[in-house]
């Protein structure tokens, strides 16, 4: 749920993209408070936003800044004990909850 209505924009999307870019974000945000005020789906999944901003002209996502491109940063790997199947998680999992989705052996972290 959202606690505010405030709308952040990073001023890096100015200097990049220039203001018509700042207005198509300004509108995608605007879309999400619209909705959320009428209690109608206002995520990007939602097929009420997503024709909302096609109806407005807004873009669904922004575009990425040059050098900040998130890469993808796997920080735990598990391996299944019996199939051997690799899995890379940024999060960890817990090993006595979730079993391979392959076979259903154990995982083990390596």
């Amino acid at each position: 749920m959202l606690k505010s209505h405030n709308i952040e924009i990073n001023p890096k999307q100015l200097k990049h993209f220039g203001l018509a870019e700042v207005i198509g974000i300004i509108k995608h945000e605007l879309c999400h408070y619209h909705l959320h005020l009428q209690g109608k789906g206002y995520q990007h999944r939602d097929p009420e936003f997503k024709q909302l901003l096609e109806k407005v002209g807004a873009p669904r996502y922004c575009q990425v800044i040059p050098g900040t491109l998130n890469k993808k940063q796997t920080t735990h790997i598990y391996q299944c004990t019996k199939c051997e199947l690799v899995f890379e998680r940024k999060r960890r999992i817990n090993l006595q909850k979730y079993v391979c989705g392959r076979c259903r052996s154990k995982l083990k972290k390596i």
